[in-house]
């Protein structure tokens, strides 16, 4: 009997020994939970807040220098513009006064007999350049005595007045053959008078086809061709650029009268400029080249005001158009 009291005794004491321990270790963990883990808490919170301080103040500078160097990009892309512009401008002037200084040179000879023979040598030298040199040989000079000839379609604006058909008509057709020699293929031809009438209706607003026989037909036409005219080449010029400007083309306008018998020589030139607007690269859309009868000032004609006036206004439209003008100095 007193040996199961004894073992009684010694299991309790341990059963509580056990518990204390537990309850312990319990409040151990809770204290160093309790006193560490909010003091790491609020030291990353404090470090997360002035990082991203730090962070927006770097946004805020890099914003700052983005947009004074965006403003700096702008001025110097306007800059750059305009340099361009004046560039264009030049080179425009440039072409414009090599073409003057050329002209100069073809008028100095008296005679445009002269086109006709250096267009007839031109053709004959390209002939035996081709057999000395071979088919892919180009020329790098694209003028004939001072005429731009790199355009691939030509359309012709013919005075039909009266003056014109009596007394320079033959000459015309002479002009209008030697010109047609300097291009010896082009892409399409038109002929209008300068009223902007057709010489073939069916070919209104469309080009002709270059061929032998269209040459040959249109001279032929051309000989007893005579509708109305108000001497004045203003609506068969704008007729021309309209109709037929085309970005992708060549075109050159040749302008064949004697006089000029509209009001203001300025509100012509200002009337071309606006349809024929000058391009970023100083160009034209069309030039403008012309061939002056002096009609008006044989001893026939009462007065030769108006081929002056004629010369005047030919002169400043093909030296504003890329274009030249040669005066004739017979109509015979």
């Amino acid at each position: 009997m007193r040996r199961q009291r004894r073992e009684a005794e010694g299991f309790s004491l341990s059963f509580l020994d056990v518990i204390c321990c537990g309850f312990g270790a319990v409040i151990l963990l809770l204290m160093i939970t309790k006193t560490v883990q909010p003091q790491i808490l609020e030291q990353s919170t404090v470090n997360l807040e002035g990082r991203i301080a730090a962070l927006q103040k770097q946004l805020f500078e890099l914003r700052g220098e983005t947009a004074i160097f965006n403003r700096d990009l702008n001025a110097k892309q306007e800059q750059l513009s305009e340099y361009k512009e004046r560039i264009a401008r030049l080179s425009g002037q440039l072409a414009a006064l090599r073409s003057r200084f050329e002209e100069e040179q073809v008028a100095s000879t008296g005679d445009s007999i002269i086109v006709e023979q250096l267009a007839e040598a031109k053709q004959r030298l390209t002939e035996e350049m081709q057999r000395l040199l071979g088919l892919q040989y180009q020329a790098k000079n694209n003028l004939i005595a001072g005429i731009p000839v790199d355009s691939e379609y030509i359309i012709f604006v013919i005075d039909t007045s009266g003056s014109m058909f009596s007394y320079a008509w033959p000459r015309m057709l002479q002009e209008m053959e030697a010109t047609l020699s300097i291009y010896p293929e082009v892409k399409g031809i038109q002929v209008m008078n300068d009223m902007g009438n057709y010489l073939f209706s069916r070919y209104r607003g469309e080009w002709i086809p270059d061929t032998p026989g269209r040459r040959k037909i249109i001279l032929d036409n051309l000989r007893t061709w005579n509708p109305f005219s108000n001497s004045s080449p203003v609506e068969g010029i704008t007729q021309a650029i309209r109709g037929f400007y085309d970005p992708q083309k060549k075109i050159s306008v040749y302008v064949l009268g004697d006089e000029f018998s509209g009001d203001s020589i300025a509100s012509v030139v200002d009337t071309v400029d606006t349809i024929n607007a000058e391009a970023a690269d100083g160009s034209r859309k069309v030039r403008i080249h012309a061939i002056g009868f002096p009609v008006q000032f044989s001893p026939d004609a009462y007065t030769n005001v108006t081929g002056i006036r004629f010369a005047t206004l030919m002169r400043e439209l093909t030296y504003r158009n890329g274009g030249t003008f040669v005066g004739l100095n017979d109509y015979r």
